[in-house]
C-alpha cells in the first residue's frame, strides 16, 4: 500500500487532558505513530501542497489561530499545553477576542484537545499526507493509498477543534479529490466515534456524501452529533447517512451496517472514496466499547475494497498502542486483497 506520513507528525505531544473532572495522561501520544510506522514498511514523505487545500475546508481565521495559539499561551505567562475553560453553550457570533483563554473557547469544544508546542506542525504534516495520498491516486500512481495521519482529524470542523483533532484530514482529502477530477466523492467514517466535524463541513453540500458507522451518541462522545435522523439540509439533504450502534457491537452486527453504508455510497454515484479509518473499534481499545478483532479489521478493509472505487484511507483514532500497528496493518491487508 502506498503510504504517506510526515516526520512532523511526531512533534505533537500533549501531556494531559481533562476527562470527567480529572487530569489524565493524554491518550493521543507520539507512541501511536511510532507503533504504526513499525508495521508499515516503506513510507513516503508527503509533498508540501501549502495552505490552499486546507483553506478549501477551514476558515482562514481559524487556521491563523491554530498557527499562533501556543505562542500566545506562552506569551500570556502560561506553562505547558493550551487548554480552554470557557465554551459557548449555543451558537457563536463573530467576535474579536484578545485573550488566548477566550480564543481557545471560541475555536474549541472540549478539554481533551490541548494545543502543544508541536501541534500545528504535526496537524499540518498530517493534512499534507492526506493531500499527497489523493494526488497519487488522482495521478494513477495507485488505486488505493493510505495517509498515516496523526493527530487525527474527523472531529475538527471548518472553524473548530476538539476530540484530539485540529485539521479535518478526511474533508481536506475529499475536497482535494473533487478538485482533481475524482468526484463525486464519498467519505466513509468507520472510527468508533462519530466524525462530527466531517458531517458539519458537508452537511449542506450535496456534492460529497458522508456515511458513518459509530457508537450511539446517546452514550458516547461527541454526543451532540451523529444521530440517525441527521441526514443533511438544503442541497445536502439525504447526503448524510448515520448508523449509530450500541456498545459491545461485534462483527456479526457491524458487517451488516458496513454493507448498508457501502450500498448508500454506491447509490450516491461516488467515483472516489475517502475512508476515515479508526482502529478504536478494537475490542481492547481503552476508551471505546466495540468488540471487533484484528481479523475483523482485515474483513472491514476487504469489504470496503470490494466496492472497487479509487480509495484514500486516512488514519483517525485507535488508542491501544501495543496493538495499533497490527490492527492498521490488518485493515490495509484487507484493502489490498480486492
Amino acid at each position: 500500500m502506498l503510504t504517506f506520513c510526515s516526520p512532523a507528525q511526531i512533534t505533537h505531544a500533549p501531556t494531559h487532558e481533562l476527562v470527567n473532572g480529572a487530569r489524565e495522561e493524554h491518550a493521543e501520544t507520539p507512541a501511536r505513530l511510532a507503533n504504526m510506522l513499525a508495521q508499515m514498511g516503506a513510507v513516503r514523505k508527503p509533498t508540501d501542497h501549502g495552505l490552499a487545500p486546507i483553506h478549501a475546508v477551514h476558515d482562514p481565521d481559524y487556521i491563523a489561530f491554530l498557527q499562533s495559539a501556543h505562542d500566545a499561551w506562552v506569551a500570556a505567562g502560561r506553562d505547558g499545553d493550551a487548554i480552554g475553560y470557557a465554551f459557548p453553550v449555543r451558537g457563536r457570533r463573530p467576535l474579536s477576542l484578545e485573550r488566548i483563554d477566550g480564543k481557545l473557547g471560541q475555536y474549541g469544544f472540549d478539554t481533551v484537545t490541548p494545543i502543544a508546542a508541536g501541534t500545528w506542525d504535526a496537524a499540518y504534516g498530517a493534512a499534507q499526507s492526506a493531500v499527497s495520498a489523493v494526488a497519487a491516486v488522482a495521478a494513477g500512481e495507485a488505486h488505493q493509498a493510505f495517509a498515516l495521519c496523526r493527530p487525527p482529524g474527523h472531529h475538527a470542523g471548518a472553524d473548530y477543534f476538539g476530540g484530539y483533532c485540529y485539521l479535518n484530514n478526511a474533508a481536506i482529502a475529499a475536497r482535494a479529490a473533487a478538485a482533481q477530477g475524482l468526484g463525486p466523492v464519498a467519505v466513509l467514517d468507520v472510527d468508533y466515534h462519530h466524525g462530527n466535524g466531517t458531517q458539519d463541513i458537508f452537511y449542506e453540500d450535496g456534492a460529497v456524501f458522508v456515511a458513518s458507522i459509530h457508537a450511539d451518541p446517546r452514550t458516547d462522545f461527541p454526543y451532540f452529533w451523529g444521530h440517525a435522523d441527521e441526514r443533511g439540509v438544503g442541497a445536502g439533504e439525504g447526503a448524510t447517512f448515520n448508523q449509530p450502534l450500541p456498545r459491545g457491537t461485534r462483527w456479526d452486527t457491524y458487517e451488516g451496517a458496513l454493507g448498508k453504508a457501502l450500498e448508500a455510497v454506491s447509490a450516491f454515484g461516488a467515483r472516489a472514496l475517502i475512508v476515515s479509518y479508526g482502529a478504536d473499534t478494537f475490542a481492547e481499545d481503552p476508551i471505546s466499547q466495540f468488540a471487533l478483532t484484528t481479523d475483523d479489521m482485515q474483513r472491514m478493509g476487504a469489504q470496503i475494497a470490494a466496492l472497487g472505487l479509487p480509495t484514500v484511507a486516512v488514519m483517525e483514532g485507535g488508542y491501544n498502542v501495543a496493538e495499533l500497528g497490527r490492527n492498521v496493518a490488518a485493515f490495509i491487508a484487507g484493502l489490498e486483497r480486492a
